[in-house]
């Protein structure tokens, strides 16, 4: 009869469900403001910041395995293309290799843990980063690799760090708010 007599943390969640609006926009709009980021500091020579946009991609695909369909590296990595100043289809073509060999990587090895998540990511986005090199339009010589050095680095050591700001924003996602009935 007493209102508070079910305020534990499960009776708050009875007669709830997630909003549909969080559901579906918390990915796209965090994959789009990643891509956006890179190009708010001063712009340099070469490029300091990792594809935060990708870095976060692989984040959502990593980490919640189920929720970007396999064709979803189109749409992003033709709005990356948009803001990163890389020639329009490379990232469309980039984006949608590395959801397929995530996918394939997936199937042969189903069971796996954060350090191979790690090491997956670490190694697609060193791929990616080449061959946004190469696609550039400029000669990959050891001076550019030298150049391109702090972005394998940051790539390599960001990824943790976005793995837990997706899933701080899938806990996020998946509140229930809405009220049934």
């Amino acid at each position: 009869m007493n209102p508070r007599s079910r305020s534990d943390q499960y009776g708050r969640r009875i007669n709830r469900e997630q909003v549909p609006l969080l559901v579906y926009t918390i990915p796209t709009l965090s994959i789009m403001l990643g891509s956006i980021l890179p190009t708010l500091p001063i712009a340099g020579l070469m490029p300091i910041l990792p594809p935060l946009g990708f870095m976060v991609f692989l984040g959502w695909r990593l980490v919640r395995p189920g929720l970007l369909p396999l064709w979803a590296g189109l749409p992003f990595g033709a709005f990356d293309d948009l803001f990163s100043g890389q020639p329009f289809g490379s990232g469309i073509l980039l984006w949608s290799i590395a959801m397929i060999a995530i996918e394939l990587f997936e199937a042969r090895y189903p069971w796996r843990g954060f350090w191979q998540d790690w090491f997956t990511a670490s190694l697609v986005a060193a791929v990616y980063l080449m061959l946004m090199l190469v696609f550039s339009g400029t000669s990959p010589s050891t001076h550019h690799l030298v150049a391109a050095g702090p972005q394998f680095l940051l790539s390599l050591l960001l990824y943790p760090i976005i793995a837990r700001m997706v899933a701080w924003l899938d806990r996020l996602r998946l509140l229930r708010l809405r009220r049934v009935g």
